[in-house]
């Protein structure tokens, strides 16, 4: 056996694990959240403005707070679905 080799192999492991785990929290950080938040706003900010919709600024906080809505619902959500689905394994 090569152990070596192997030693390599789990390393190479434990470091795709790290990278991973740091994906995961970027995806739940509240950094990523209000930048995505801001953005949307910014963007339905300028879209209302250039089809000249009146009250842009307050209109552009619909989308922004259906994104932040979506990301509070998304966890509950997951642990339902997570309960269905390993009763059915």
């Amino acid at each position: 056996m090569d152990y070596t080799k192997i030693e390599k192999e789990i390393e190479a492991l434990k470091d795709r694990n790290k990278r991973v785990e740091i994906d995961k929290k970027w995806e739940k950080s509240l950094t990523r959240i209000l930048f995505i938040a801001g953005t949307t706003y910014i963007i339905a900010t300028i879209w209302l403005y250039f089809i000249k919709e009146n009250n842009i600024f307050l209109k552009a906080v619909i989308p922004t707070g259906g994104y932040i809505l979506s990301t509070l619902s998304i966890p509950i959500l997951k642990k339902i679905w997570i309960k269905a689905t390993s009763k059915s394994l």
